[in-house]
């Protein structure tokens, strides 16, 4: 099975790394980019094992089935050195380890992989640690960096790099990769990749986790419930409630899975009072899990105004297409009444002003230290 079977919709990509995997002396430098959902690391990953791939047949490399595309894809590879950050930043410091590592010979591969899976995530003064790098690597080393777009990243980076541009898959490609890959149902796989907007992993967990499609339910239906200030302000605390609900039921079982490993590694005693020195490592787990917890709040509540977007994107298709002929296809098909209900209610000028509104917060709570509660009733009351 080739490493390329799990990048739906992206055929145009696939056949330029394919090729760059083939090639003798392939680019140094890339910067993938795409949209949240696109697959950028998962082509990183995928293309990262085409090259190291053990088959010496050009043709052939990026099989899927020998050790080295294995553990690639599994982040195993001692040759494939993967980054990416669940706090707000990449440090400098893990930048530096990073042009470290990229000066490291292959051990058993052709080629050593540097993976940045979020360049945009480096400041300024970071992100300037890597150009040397990039600038001048060793001769058997590649980089491979991931932003949502060109902008994300230095003009002084992005001049040094090829860059490809990912694009949201179909729906239908999405749901025939959760049926094939994880199992799902048709049907709740066509639901779970229409309601993430083609967003891989979104898709996956709405498909899987019940939980989290009540959730995303609510959201959606919160601009049917505002009538007043009074409504307005409620929906706003329901709307974050809601993304602290997501973000805790994705990190409760990874923090206690991640706590056992470390006691068992540490051998610490099944009962008791643990000795100083594991507390200390103790602590330090969680310190850097309470600053993965900030930052899932934030992805989860940007992910959740997404989702409200959602409904006024639906609600600008009706009103765009009013007396139109066939139905429009909807992001949220299960409210269509409501949406219809909502849509002869205002006027498209009303509804790209209230979407405005939501990426305006959006901005506002990823680039700033606004208060999260504060900006969400103030957008709440501005929907009304």
């Amino acid at each position: 099975m080739s490493v390329w079977v799990d990048l739906q919709g992206q055929e145009a990509v696939v056949a330029q790394l394919r090729r760059a995997a083939q090639s003798p002396k392939p680019n140094h430098a890339w910067l993938l980019t795409g949209p949240p959902g696109s697959g950028r690391s998962n082509a990183a990953l995928a293309f990262a094992a085409a090259l190291v791939c053990e088959r010496e047949e050009l043709p052939a490399r990026g099989c899927g089935v020998c050790k080295a595309c294995h553990t690639t894809l599994s982040g195993t590879n001692a040759d494939v050195t993967f980054i990416a950050t669940e706090k707000t930043t990449i440090t400098i410091e893990e930048a530096r380890a990073l042009v470290r590592k990229a000066h490291d010979s292959p051990s058993s591969a052709r080629w050593r992989v540097m993976i940045v899976g979020d360049a945009d995530r480096m400041a300024e003064r970071t992100t300037n640690v890597l150009l040397k790098a990039i600038e001048e690597p060793p001769p058997r080393t590649i980089w491979i960096l991931c932003a949502p777009s060109p902008a994300d990243v230095l003009v002084t980076i992005r001049s040094r790099c090829r860059t490809l541009t990912l694009r949201l898959p179909p729906v239908d490609d999405v749901a025939a990769l959760l049926v094939r890959r994880d199992g799902i149902e048709p049907a709740l796989a066509a639901t779970a990749a229409r309601a993430a907007q083609s967003h891989i992993g979104i898709a996956r967990r709405l498909a899987t986790d019940a939980g989290a499609r009540e959730r995303r339910d609510a959201t959606v239906r919160l601009p049917l419930a505002l009538r007043d200030i009074t409504t307005a302000v409620q929906a706003a605390a329901s709307l974050l409630e809601l993304a602290q609900a997501e973000a805790t039921s994705s990190n409760e079982t990874r923090d206690a899975a991640e706590r056992a490993a470390l006691l068992r590694s540490l051998g610490a005693p099944e009962t008791g009072t643990l000795p100083p020195p594991i507390r200390s490592q103790v602590r330090a787990l969680e310190e850097d899990q309470k600053r993965r917890a900030k930052r899932s709040v934030t992805d989860h509540l940007d992910r959740a105004l997404t989702d409200l977007l959602s409904f006024y994107r639906d609600v600008l298709v009706l009103q765009l297409d009013a007396g139109g002929g066939a139905p429009v296809d909807l992001v949220n098909e299960p409210l269509r009444a409501g949406l219809l209900d909502f849509a002869a209610a205002s006027r498209p000028e009303k509804t790209l002003a209230r979407m405005d509104a939501v990426n305006s917060v959006r901005r506002r709570l990823t680039t700033t230290n606004v208060a999260p509660l504060l900006a969400l009733e103030a957008m709440a009351v501005s929907l009304l």
